[in-house]
């Protein structure tokens, strides 16, 4: 005899969540995860109890969200700051050709509560940077980090890192990509990807398979669950490899990588510039013909091997995306003992 889909969420929530949208009983909604022995009740209550920080809602974010909130993880936490493109519809199936133009936050929070009433979403339409990055990360009980910014990626495994929080971080450009679990007792982004690399693509440069970001989507929601149903063996300091264009699949461990020594480079935000900061922005003029910086001087990378740099307490590098900044720290580190910091200033 089955039990009513009352006694049911009852049994597993034993303090439901009912979020933004309508309460209703779960009608057995989590029975075929619950029937696993690795989930299970007990399980599935810790599902409910979680919350998860999603940065990003993008190509790998609709995923991660669309099955963890199918899962039943009783908080989600979205921010997002931009809007949906049509360029966006063939990879991010939260959207619809109707909510073009849309902020995406606002747009999958929608979606999501429509899916699953029962999980609360909280939803912003903002950016994370490195100055709320601590307040973000501080709210949640792990963090997924599914935006296409390798600044934001190093400075949420930072602050992972110094508040002692799991980060599940995905990549994917073209026909491969990669997910990995870092942080909150294993080493951290930086210990297995001490350097950015000398060029970062993008989807709208590089071209990306809507299955592939599917694919690695997914595996970071199941990074997700895996970490928060506390299975064995534990996800934490493992990478896993995908090449779509021949179907391998690849991984390893990095429980014993070390963390980098000596003086690293970090991302701020703009506002934590100070006066006495020299500030190079990196960008050409046909890029930027305004700096936020007015003080700032305007050198390429090429011009950076050669220009000596005014003395100052630090050094600020700034570009659009952060690559070149931390390229063009990379080349001082080598040259002088100075203090430098990054900004990755964005479109």
């Amino acid at each position: 005899m089955s039990a009513s889909p009352g006694s049911v969420w009852s049994a597993v929530n034993p303090r439901p969540r009912t979020g933004e949208g309508e309460p209703g009983p779960s009608h057995e909604r989590y029975a075929r995860q619950m029937v696993l022995p690795e989930v299970g009740r007990q399980g599935q209550a810790r599902l409910s109890g979680a919350c998860v920080l999603v940065a990003g809602a993008g190509g790998l974010g609709c995923a991660v969200l669309e099955y963890l909130c199918a899962a039943g993880v009783g908080r989600l936490l979205l921010v997002d700051p931009d809007r949906v493109e049509a360029s966006n519809l063939h990879r991010q199936p939260l959207y619809r050709t109707e909510e073009l133009g849309q902020p995406k936050a606002l747009a999958a929070k929608a979606s999501l509560l429509r899916l699953n009433p029962q999980v609360s979403v909280e939803a912003a339409v903002e950016r994370i940077t490195p100055a709320n990055a601590a307040s973000w990360v501080s709210r949640a009980a792990l963090i997924v980090d599914a935006a296409d910014s390798l600044a934001l990626t190093y400075t949420l495994s930072d602050e992972c890192r110094r508040q002692d929080k799991v980060l599940v971080s995905a990549s994917v450009l073209g026909l491969a990509g990669y997910v990995g679990a870092f942080c909150g007792g294993a080493p951290s982004y930086r210990a297995v990807f001490p350097d950015m690399p000398r060029q970062a693509g993008s989807c709208a440069s590089t071209g990306v398979l809507g299955t592939a970001v599917g694919v690695m989507g997914t595996l970071q929601a199941h990074m997700t669950l895996a970490h928060l149903l506390e299975l064995d063996p534990p996800v934490l300091a493992r990478v896993v490899s995908v090449d779509f264009r021949t179907l391998r699949f690849g991984g390893f461990s990095f429980a014993s990588a070390p963390e980098p020594l000596g003086p690293q480079l970090r991302f701020i935000a703009p506002g934590e510039v100070s006066e006495a900061d020299v500030i190079v922005d990196l960008r050409s003029l046909a890029e930027a013909p305004l700096s936020p910086f007015p003080t700032a001087l305007r050198l390429g990378l090429e011009q950076m091997h050669a220009h000596a740099l005014p003395p100052g307490p630090r050094v600020v590098l700034c570009c659009r995306s952060g690559v070149r900044a931390w390229r063009a720290g990379r080349e001082l580190l080598a040259r002088e003992s100075r203090d430098i910091a990054l900004i990755a200033l964005g479109e």
